[in-house]
């Protein structure tokens, strides 16, 4: 096994390897959920706008998101910080929300200057959506770190356990 790959590997067993692996695995899951709203209320025209369907979309993704974000990838259990944790992520998603806004807007005007099909469309909707998203993903993981840090200690029992659970 080449040297990158076996740093990778053990990187990824790191309590801040495994923290980014589930952060990047709860942001694929949400943005497929709003993906696949926005894909089926504009696709099928239960929503016929698609500024409508994106925040339809997104506003209904953004639920999953937060329990996902803070139970899986910060390990926080019990009752949410309402200035420390729900404030912030909220107003964080709700940010992205407009960038993908504006996405949808630029979208529009694509839609309408060159009528093409619905199809072509509903696909140009969703991957602007999915590239908005994008562009704040880094930025959200920079700043979900922060709302959400875990316990040093509880960070190293933790990585203590990992350890001895991989020596037996």
């Amino acid at each position: 096994m080449p040297k990158r790959l076996r740093d990778l590997s053990a990187w990824s067993r790191t309590h801040q390897g495994k923290k980014l692996i589930r952060y990047s695995l709860s942001s694929v899951i949400t943005t497929g959920v709003s993906l696949s709203v926005i894909l089926i209320t504009y696709g099928f025209k239960w929503i016929h706008g698609i500024i409508e369907a994106t925040l339809f979309g997104n506003v209904v993704a953004v639920i999953p998101s937060y329990y996902l974000s803070r139970a899986w990838a910060w390990g926080k259990r019990g009752k949410s910080h309402f200035r420390h944790e729900v404030v912030p992520y909220w107003a964080m998603a709700f940010l992205g929300i407009a960038f993908s806004l504006l996405g949808a807007t630029y979208t529009k005007h694509l839609v309408h200057t060159h009528h093409w099909g619905h199809l072509a469309n509903t696909a140009l909707v969703g991957g602007v959506n999915v590239l908005s998203f994008a562009i704040f993903w880094v930025l959200k993981l920079l700043v979900f770190n922060r709302i959400f840090h875990t316990d040093k200690l509880h960070d190293i029992d933790e990585r203590l356990s990992v350890e001895e659970g991989s020596a037996r």
